[in-house]
């Protein structure tokens, strides 16, 4: 860990390690940040910025570091684009990499523990742009926004949105009127290391590195010590991390919508949202791309597109491993997805089983009582968890939720219950109509109201949700 003279607007709670460092200029270029016309702050998180020591910062110096991207103290003297392969909806492109963002620093949080990265998005052009302009559209800027937010509320594992800045540009786009204004965006992650990593370095039988990143994710990412078969240790992880994300999209009602290669870390921590949406009712053909013709990544697909990325993974790893314990691990993401379906499912009903303990079983079976009566029904996601909060429905619902019900009586709810002020009002969702309104009242008006307002509910819902953090 890098030493350095304290700043007075660093919090003792930075702590920075530049750890990517250790891998070698194989993995990245150092790049430079593009020169904006402006730098004009409109979202800065600072919930996200207290566990790494940054909330002290004035919004002149959040300005400098997000915007500008003077280097933090002690940490990467340049940023670094990230060398990348990937499947993009099940086609091998070997000419990727970091086009519009870069690394721009890696520390610990205020438990030191955990490695947090900031990475960014639009921040200008890299060797791995492939003639784009390296910007990122204000209104893609909010989408990320609202998107991080309203997950984690969920209790999605999420890359968090950090800092929005608008930089003065226009920018013409064909999937949306232009010109249209342009932002940078800054994203607090666990670090960036993607499945199409490890197909980069297969592609090119690059067996040392290979071992080099297993390794470096063990101790960095992992924070768990190599055993006799790293590689093998190494993808269980991400097998299980990843199976759990399947399951917390499900549970949100979310769509990423480009479940490629390159956008799946290997932490199971979900990140880049591009063309999200949420389902507003149980559709498992409801897909959030546009141009996803086919619906290989529509709602109820996810789960399954997410096993065959982990598969590309286990198929790269090939280099450095026999294949029959790949086989055996890849094997337990249905385990593992059943195993993890349960923690969010509870948390968005507020209940535990009735002696409080793990059960796989029953919580599936829930699972599939709920999903069978929304599809039955039409009834909204939203809804719907928001009036079962607690394990009870009301008598409103008809005789299609019997089955619902019968798997609820065997749960009990958490001590706090529906108490939270939140569940006097409507249940937060996050359609796409509303989201169009928001970017409308900014675009139209540059009236931010409705944005910050939507936030402040998200986090109502979220902290509603946490009531039951011991239970969780």
């Amino acid at each position: 860990m890098t030493d350095f003279p304290q700043a007075p607007q660093f919090s003792d709670w930075y702590h920075p390690d530049p750890a990517v460092l250790k891998l070698g200029d194989a993995f990245y270029d150092a790049v430079e940040a593009a020169a904006f016309p402006k730098t004009i702050l409109r979202f800065r998180n600072d919930r996200a910025a207290v566990e790494v020591g940054l909330e002290g910062l004035s919004d002149e110096a959040w300005l400098r570091h997000f915007g500008r991207f003077e280097p933090l103290p002690g940490n990467l003297p340049q940023p670094l684009a990230m060398r990348y392969h990937g499947h993009q909806f099940r086609v091998y492109n070997p000419d990727l990499g970091d086009g519009r963002g870069f690394t721009f620093a890696q520390m610990r949080n205020s438990h030191m523990k955990d490695l947090m990265e900031l990475g960014t998005k639009g921040s200008g052009q890299t060797p791995w742009s492939r003639f784009g302009d390296g910007r990122l559209t204000l209104k893609g800027g909010v989408r990320e926004v609202l998107a991080t937010e309203m997950l984690q509320a969920l209790g999605v594992r999420t890359s968090r949105s950090f800092s929005l800045i608008e930089t003065g540009e226009a920018l013409e786009r064909n999937d949306e009127p232009s010109p249209t204004r342009a932002s940078v965006l800054v994203r607090m992650s666990h670090g960036q290391i993607r499945i199409g990593t490890f197909q980069r370095l297969a592609y090119h039988g690059d067996a040392d590195n290979m071992r080099r990143l297993v390794d470096w994710c063990l101790a960095e990412l992992f924070l768990v010590e190599a055993d006799e078969d790293p590689v093998a240790q190494f993808f269980e992880l991400v097998v299980a991390r990843t199976a759990a994300l399947a399951g917390s999209y499900m549970v949100a009602g979310f769509v990423h919508g480009v479940l490629n290669t390159d956008n799946i870390n290997v932490t199971g921590e979900s990140f880049d949202y591009g063309p999200w949406r949420f389902a507003p009712t149980f559709d498992p053909g409801f897909t959030a791309a546009y141009f996803d013709h086919a619906g290989l990544y529509a709602f109820g697909r996810q789960p399954d597109a997410i096993l065959w990325n982990v598969a590309q993974l286990a198929v790269s790893l090939r280099l450095i491993s026999e294949a029959p314990p790949l086989i055996a691990r890849l094997e337990q993401f249905e385990r593992y997805y059943r195993m993890f379906y349960e923690m969010p499912l509870q948390r968005r009903l507020g209940i535990v089983t009735q002696d409080g303990t793990i059960d796989t079983e029953l919580s599936w079976a829930l699972k599939e009582a709920i999903e069978a009566a929304l599809m039955a029904t039409g009834h909204a996601i939203d809804r719907f968890f928001f009036d079962a909060y607690g394990g009870s429905l009301p008598e409103t619902y008809g005789a299609e939720w019997d089955a619902v019900r019968a798997v609820l009586a065997r749960h009990v709810p958490i001590a706090e219950g529906r108490s939270h002020r939140y569940f006097a009002g409507e249940p937060c969702s996050l359609l796409i109509d509303e989201v169009e309104a928001i970017w409308s009242a900014i675009d139209r008006a540059d009236d931010w109201g409705p944005f910050d307002a939507k936030i402040a509910a998200i986090r109502e819902m979220g902290e509603a949700l946490d009531a039951g953090g011991k239970y969780w």
